[in-house]
């Protein structure tokens, strides 16, 4: 179980935002899991015909055996709706020990698919080669299997953020969290997002709190860090991002 303690500042500054970089890797999951996400099917087969072998190949590597997904890939927003371009910048300009820390987290217990293995080698540079290597790909999946249909995908993340916007002002956060999932509880100023691989808790800080729907997340997802105080969910079922 994940829990986030949040105090009067943090529900107070209460938010909500749109990540298209947390799309793309989000479907990514898709593509690894068809049976976890039926309604895509016709989405996946067609990106999957589409899609370079080499590029999908280190795609299905960025997904770890449990899809758990690299924190540096699925960073928190820092407006309502960033563009992709500059979520990529925040990409590239991750520090190496946190690319090696997130993708062996992706992955644990097992080692590092081939197409990773690079990140192992001494010295930062083979992890800056990755980093432009990841922008490049993640830009070319961007406009052949998200791009193209991103502005009738934004219409439905837009009215599940209307949707939960009323639920805060009519309800507060005790009426917004009961309809995030099934795993998310609210009670005593902590939100539990339970049957999670992770174990730790996260205080909010009076950092507040940012919402992301997104249409990839069959659940709710924290990060695989503890020290990085994000989670994603989906639309309908909730993302919350402790943060400015």
């Amino acid at each position: 179980m994940i829990s986030f303690l949040l105090d009067g500042d943090d529900l107070a500054d209460t938010r909500f935002a749109i990540s298209p970089l947390r799309e793309a890797m989000g479907s990514l999951r898709a593509l690894r899991a068809p049976a976890l996400y039926p309604l895509h099917t016709p989405w996946r087969r067609s990106v999957l015909d589409r899609l370079d072998p080499a590029d999908a190949r280190l795609l299905r590597a960025l997904v770890g055996p449990t899809l758990a997904l690299p924190d540096f890939l699925t960073p928190r927003p820092t407006t309502f709706a960033p563009t992709l371009e500059d979520q990529l910048a925040a990409v590239r300009s991750t520090p190496p020990d946190l690319v090696r820390r997130d993708l062996h987290a992706a992955h644990a217990p097992h080692p590092l698919p081939d197409a990773l293995r690079q990140i192992t080698a001494p010295g930062d540079a083979p992890v800056a080669e990755l980093l432009e290597e990841l922008s490049d790909l993640l830009r070319r999946y961007w406009e052949s299997a998200i791009g193209p249909d991103w502005p009738r995908m934004r219409l439905v993340l837009e009215a599940d953020i209307t949707h939960r916007a009323r639920q805060l002002a009519m309800g507060g956060a005790r009426l917004l969290f009961s309809d995030l999932h099934r795993n998310v509880r609210w009670r005593d100023g902590v939100l539990r997002v339970e049957q999670m691989i992770g174990r730790h808790e996260v205080d909010g800080s009076g950092r507040g709190l940012r919402l992301v729907p997104s249409l990839f997340a069959h659940k709710p997802a924290p990060p695989v860090s503890a020290d990085d105080p994000a989670s994603e969910g989906a639309a309908r079922d909730g993302t919350a991002h402790p943060g400015p």
